[in-house]
């Protein structure tokens, strides 16, 4: 992610800040620039403080209840920004520990998408229940009588309002036998299903997919049976990059699909703050960029960058008595399906115009 600055003091801000914590002007995010921006409060709108003076309206959902912080342009007809547009179903507010799920669900969701806005791939609404080149998302409370299944579902995004609780999010990380579970994480992976429908299904990538990952024609609910009644199968770390992976080659491009957005913004992030690892050993490795490593052409860098970063965050942890930052092993084969993906991307973000693929539009 990149690195942003308060346009009134210039401290740095954050992402998920509402205002700057140095000069108390309030803060947001605006998606059509890709930048956080700091306003004053007028009343034709907010304008922005930079040289630009630029007006804007915060997202209701910014105003009412402090769950976005993300700005609308002031010509725009419409109360909700391109973040809460896509979420269809919240939780019953009338909860107030509801609220506090919802924030953090959306809070998650913003950083997810503001990757898909990075790779040229941000998600388009869905238009009604068969436009299966939109998505959306929505956020459901179990009850005893209605559990609620995390997953995706033609451009339809569930998740579990539960797991923004952490106490319930780490029982079931243990109960479930996973090393890594986070909300970002479920993000992530349930919008590989919903890719590989836009980007892979039906295009030229798809034998290609077989190859690496297998035919996700074979039956899907067979093939769950079989994993949760057997389990992974014997040294399934040589082919996938998670247990999970072996169950459909669905699962696996999303587990996958997923790696590979936990690796390219954890390294955009270290390249925007400037970071590099200078080895004190000929065998250690070392961290350092030659461009922004989102699509970078060069992806055996890329893997090399972030054996350094992943090797070196999991040694800080280790240090502070921490589990590892990134608990999990790239073999050759993983690598190979990470690259694929890489490829697939790389394609798209390259358009030189104004085009519209799949349901994306994007723009360089």
């Amino acid at each position: 992610m990149k690195i942003f600055y308060c346009s009134n003091c210039q401290a740095q801000i954050f992402f998920h800040n509402y205002i700057c914590n140095n000069c108390q002007h309030p803060v947001g995010y605006v998606p059509a620039l890709e930048t956080m921006m700091t306003f004053k409060k007028t009343e034709k709108g907010w304008q922005s403080l930079d040289e630009n003076g630029l007006y804007f309206k915060a997202c209701k959902n910014y105003q009412d209840y402090h769950v976005c912080n993300w700005m609308i342009d002031i010509h725009e007809n419409t109360d909700l920004c391109e973040s809460c547009k896509l979420t269809t179903v919240i939780p019953d507010l009338h909860e107030e520990k509801n609220i506090e799920y919802w924030a953090k669900l959306e809070t998650a969701k913003r950083r997810f998408l503001y990757m898909t806005q990075r790779l040229k791939i941000f998600p388009r609404a869905k238009k009604n229940p068969d436009d299966h080149l939109g998505l959306s998302f929505q956020f459901l409370v179990p009850t005893d009588d209605q559990p609620v299944l995390t997953g995706h579902a033609n451009g339809l995004i569930t998740l579990n309002a539960f797991e923004a609780d952490t106490v319930y999010r780490e029982t079931t990380r243990i109960s479930m036998g996973e090393n890594y579970r986070t909300l970002l994480g479920h993000f992530r992976h349930e919008s590989g299903h919903f890719y590989f429908d836009t980007l892979v299904q039906n295009s030229k990538w798809i034998d290609e997919f077989r190859q690496l990952f297998g035919d996700e024609r074979i039956d899907y609910a067979d093939s769950l049976k079989h994993y949760y009644e057997n389990g992974a199968q014997e040294n399934w770390q040589e082919n996938y990059i998670s247990a999970y992976a072996t169950s459909h080659p669905w699962e696996d491009w999303a587990e996958s699909w997923a790696h590979y957005l936990h690796m390219i913004s954890t390294l955009d992030t270290a390249f925007y703050t400037g970071m590099s690892i200078q080895s004190q050993h000929p065998n250690n490795p070392e961290l350092k960029f030659k461009d922004c490593p989102v699509c970078s052409a060069d992806f055996t860098l890329t893997i090399k960058n972030w054996f350094a970063l992943s090797y070196s965050l999991n040694a800080l942890n280790r240090s502070m008595g921490l589990s590892d930052a990134y608990p999990f092993t790239l073999s050759d084969k993983v690598i190979n399906k990470l690259h694929f993906i890489h490829q697939i991307l790389l394609e798209n973000i390259n358009k030189k115009s104004i085009d519209t693929m799949n349901g994306f539009t994007w723009k360089n």
